[in-house]
């Protein structure tokens, strides 16, 4: 019986802790909403307020750049562009810049030489059957120095004719992508053949007559390029390895005709195709033949 009084008793202290609580935040909620509409008050009606409020005017009254500056600061994030005279501010500009670095591998493999110069390369290693001499690394490093060796002219002409007056502020930003795409536009245009552009142009329902390039929409310019590059490396690919498939076929029918049937061919024959590869110089007649295709 005692129990049950002592319970009773702890359950009445506790149901009272909580309605004091709730009184007490109820008063505190209401003491806040009337503080906010005081404060909104004298926000609209200009009255003076507290020094530590972060919002000084009425949202949405700046009339110039210099009162879109001064205009709720503190808590806020406001965007200007470039004191607003339109352009856009460091930081978004900074903000931009990143983006494209992070996008910049996936632009060197689509834009550029370098998909046909690694494909080239990869399909050499093959034909030579050094499945890891030179290393992918390597051949990786080489493509991309041979790309900024073959795009340089147009990386020069990028740098001069949008970025220069762009800093300069005398291009907006609108105008100078679209002044550096010009250059590279022309690479692509220059080594994309009309059948794969004119496959995209059906494909997107985009009348073209075939000659005038500016009609190209980037869009389709972009995939284009690739399977052209991917074509024209594969070609180049069958002809390195012409030369070196004969060899196999030599060196098979002398293991054969000695009724070493059981000896892999491919291991006789790397030695005698790595001979010839440097008796004919092999890597400067790859690579300088390679580049100049792009010429």
């Amino acid at each position: 019986m005692k129990k049950q009084i002592t319970r009773d008793k702890i359950k009445v202290f506790l149901y009272m802790l909580c309605m004091v609580f709730a009184l007490w935040g109820a008063d505190t909620m209401i003491a806040n909403a009337t503080s906010d509409d005081v404060i909104a008050d004298s926000i609209l009606s200009n009255e003076p307020i507290d020094e530590n409020r972060t919002n000084i005017n009425e949202p949405g009254s700046a009339e110039t750049g210099d009162d879109l500056k001064e205009l709720n600061i503190a808590n806020n994030l406001t965007i200007t562009y470039d004191n607003g005279n339109g352009e856009l501010s460091g930081t978004l500009r900074i903000m931009l810049m990143l983006t494209l670095i992070s996008l910049a591998p996936i632009l060197l493999v689509t834009m550029t030489s370098f998909t046909r110069i690694l494909i080239v390369l990869h399909f050499t290693r093959q034909a030579l059957n050094t499945t890891s001499a030179p290393p992918n690394q390597i051949l990786i490093a080489i493509s991309l120095f041979l790309t900024f060796f073959i795009m340089q002219p147009t990386f020069t002409e990028i740098y001069e004719e949008a970025i220069i007056p762009f800093e300069a502020g005398e291009l907006e930003t609108k105008e100078a992508m679209e002044v550096a795409m010009v250059p590279m536009r022309e690479f692509m245009a220059s080594h994309t053949q009309v059948k794969d552009v004119d496959a995209f142009m059906q494909i997107a329902d985009i009348a073209w007559d075939g000659t005038d390039w500016s009609e190209v929409p980037t869009s389709v310019l972009i995939p284009s390029f690739i399977i052209s590059e991917l074509r024209t490396a594969f070609i180049i690919g069958f002809l390195i390895y012409i030369p070196f498939i004969v060899i196999d076929m030599v060196v098979a029918s002398v293991l054969m005709s000695m009724g070493m049937m059981m000896l892999p061919p491919t291991t006789i024959s790397m030695p005698f195709k790595i001979l010839l590869f440097v008796l004919a110089d092999g890597w400067n007649l790859v690579i300088v033949n390679l580049v100049r295709t792009f010429y």
